[in-house]
């Protein structure tokens, strides 16, 4: 067992946090592995709502694979051939996480540490955060989703000149172009971030499931035929708990108190 990730569930919040500040956060074999323990384990733990992602310290959220410890010695097929399905950290092309998940970038987001941003639903980020997809600056290449996440959530040209030059490009660029939610000064992301949980943890838990698997699922869909997908969640969702108390807590005018079933 690696010490050098953190997972602690407090209440229905469930926070994960990479820690090695002395490589900036970045991912060995090791930690990789233990992400995806952490990632099964709150997948099977319906008391989990939300989770939030980081990485320790101030400096770093990820910078992808640590260089230092092995990876640097494949070649990149025997990289590609020992590939995790489910993606960098087991995140970045996960896609049985039917739980919100926020990405605290308060540092370097480069690499693979792109890719686990790019596996989140909601992002923000400090302001003097970096991101990039920086693999073909060291003769490599985003493997890890990196590529087809990329293209699918901007304009073509905004995407490609990403990809195409490796560079960095810093939080209110990335706000600009969509795919950060908030950029707040440093000692503000704690503040940041626990707003957007309250507002999740507002929400019926039932349906948020819901709407990630329809949202998942029906990716790449006409809106025709992925209105008639029957997800499991959605199903749970229209014949659940949580549906009666939304309905009755608006009748008597009070927050409701989510069963979660």
């Amino acid at each position: 067992m690696t010490d050098e990730v953190r997972y602690v569930r407090d209440g229905h919040i469930a926070r994960v946090t990479i820690d090695r500040p002395a490589v900036l956060n970045a991912v060995d074999a090791r930690t990789n592995a233990r992400l995806g323990e952490i990632w099964a384990d709150i997948e099977a733990d319906p008391e989990v709502r939300v989770v939030v992602v980081t990485g320790d310290g101030q400096r770093s959220f990820c910078v992808g694979a640590d260089m230092s410890a092995g990876a640097v010695d494949k070649t990149g097929l025997e990289y590609w051939a020992d590939l995790d399905p489910n993606g960098f950290g087991g995140l970045s092309l996960r896609t049985t996480l039917d739980v919100p998940v926020i990405a605290r970038v308060n540092g370097y987001a480069l690499g693979g540490g792109m890719e686990m941003v790019l596996g989140c639903d909601i992002v923000i980020a400090a302001d003097h955060a970096q991101f990039g997809l920086t693999e073909p600056r060291v003769g490599r290449i985003p493997l890890d989703g990196g590529v087809f996440q990329l293209v699918r959530r901007l304009p073509h040209t905004q995407a490609m000149g990403l990809l195409l030059t490796g560079r960095r490009a810093d939080a209110a660029e990335l706000h600009r172009m969509g795919l950060v939610n908030e950029v707040v000064p440093a000692q503000r992301l704690d503040e940041a971030v626990d707003r957007w949980v309250a507002d999740i943890l507002a929400c019926a838990p039932t349906s948020l499931r819901a709407i990630k698997q329809m949202a998942g699922r029906g990716a790449g869909l006409s809106p025709q035929d992925a209105h008639k997908l029957r997800t499991p969640a959605l199903m749970a969702a229209l014949d659940s708990e949580d549906a009666k108390e939304g309905v009755l807590a608006f009748q008597q005018k009070r927050p409701p108190l989510w069963p979660g079933r």
